[in-house]
């Protein structure tokens, strides 16, 4: 082990009272903090539009999205110690509108009391051995695949935000129009970002900064920012604690747990697995995870989780929970200037998502490509998440192939009872999912 990788060690094992006393953490991991909310912030803006759609007013659900991200940050630091986000998920948000709402024919109201049984559900699991024989019932091949799925998933996400791809006419992607101002200043903030992280300088912040700064004086602005402010929030109260348990005995309901409860859980699992640079800080940032998720549903939003945009914050050089204070703090600091996000332009995000979605993916060489059944199920992951945009999905068809696999190889014994439990209930999942 090289002295790189000792200080790396040191630093995910360091205690937050130690990195609160130290100088060269706390400006690496405020540093941090700062590029990992930056990377998520277009959620602000984003999970209200959604939940638009379910029935939430937009002018209250802004509040809704940024409180339960400042409590998430702040439990994520300070119980679990780990440099993790969580803000309310996209993926779960979709399922909470367009599913249970829109398909379903649920309220708001109603989706909202699912929210919060399927979060209790995910309490139970996270601070119970059940979140211990789930994790390690999980195959290491599975989960480099679980990782690289994500980093690639970013990639994509990174290049849609940059406009570098966009739909196809004759092809589900196509190169996107290189003359747009939009996307000129991305390529400008990629190159920039990747000349300043080769030479191992805080590229991913400054990278942000500067792409923002030459974005305003060239007029690009791309985000479509909620006309709110601040006083509005004497309003908030209309979409707090309103969840309707009323009908949480019917078929609908129930089922709409079940398939909420396999994403929290699952999604929830999988991106800690993958990002965490501690393994030994998962089972608390876990049960952060899950209280967040909870209360999120009496905030007024959908589950919370752990963001994917995370692994920004982790490449930048957060190891502590003083990194998800940071964002935290910068989600209580944006309540204030909600309207000024809109001159953080997608442009300048995309590059630090990219690149990070890139990393993410060398995870591609812990997995034996000479073993079939050993990689497919991971090749599976990794392909799915990208292209159904959808974590649990990838998830899903990944944790089913396993077992069917080793089995059809004759290899059965190197399954184990959580590997078939995983399997059968994501294959439920699977099954639900196409029902509901």
């Amino acid at each position: 082990m090289d002295k790189l990788q000792r200080e790396e060690e040191a630093a995910n094992r360091l205690p937050l009272r130690e990195a609160i006393r130290d100088k060269a953490t706390v400006k690496r991991e405020i540093i941090a903090g700062i590029t990992g909310f930056f990377a998520i912030s277009y959620i602000i803006i984003v999970n209200p539009m959604i939940l638009k759609d379910a029935g939430i007013p937009t002018d209250l659900s802004v509040f809704a999205t940024i409180i339960s991200s400042l409590i998430g940050c702040l439990i994520m630091g300070f119980w679990a110690n780990a440099p993790v986000i969580l803000t309310p998920g996209m993926g779960v948000n979709a399922f909470f509108t367009y599913t249970v709402v829109v398909a379903m024919g649920l309220s708001w109201q109603e989706a909202l009391a699912i929210s919060i049984v399927s979060s209790i559900i995910y309490v139970i699991i996270a601070f119970t051995k059940l979140s211990e024989i789930l994790a390690k019932g999980i195959p290491e091949t599975l989960k480099a695949g679980i990782t690289a799925g994500i980093g690639l998933f970013l990639v994509e996400i990174g290049l849609e935000k940059a406009q570098l791809i966009q739909q196809g006419k004759n092809s589900i992607l196509a190169l996107g129009d290189l003359t747009k101002p939009a996307t000129l200043l991305a390529l400008f903030g990629l190159l920039l970002t990747l000349f300043l992280f080769v030479r191992n300088v805080s590229g991913f912040f400054i990278g942000i900064l500067v792409t923002s700064v030459v974005g305003i004086l060239f007029g690009i602005k791309d985000q479509a920012s909620p006309s709110v402010g601040i006083g509005d929030i004497t309003r908030y109260s209309g979409i707090v604690a309103k969840g309707n348990f009323d009908n949480a005995l019917t078929i609908p309901f129930v089922l709409a747990v079940f398939s909420m409860t396999m994403i929290l859980v699952f999604e929830s699992m999988g991106l800690l697995e993958g990002i965490m640079p501690n393994p030994g800080k998962f089972k608390k940032a876990f049960q952060a995870s899950s209280v967040t998720s909870f209360l999120s549903g009496i905030l007024g939003t959908s589950p919370t989780v752990a963001a994917a945009e995370s692994a920004s914050a982790i490449e930048s050089g957060g190891r502590t929970g003083l990194t998800s204070i940071v964002a935290g703090l910068m989600f209580a600091v944006s309540l204030f200037f909600i309207p000024l996000l809109a001159f953080v332009p997608q442009a300048a995000i995309a590059p630090v998502i990219i690149i990070t979605g890139a990393l993410m993916m060398n995870q591609l060489s812990r997995i034996n490509m000479f073993d079939f059944s050993d990689w497919f199920p991971a090749f599976l992951i990794v392909v799915l998440i990208p292209f159904t945009s959808s974590i649990s999905t990838g998830l899903a068809f990944g944790f089913v192939a396993y077992p069917i696999l080793k089995i059809a190889a004759g290899r059965q014994h190197e399954l184990t009872v959580a590997t078939y439990v995983l399997g059968f209930l994501f294959l439920c999942d699977l099954v639900l999912s196409a029902l509901l």
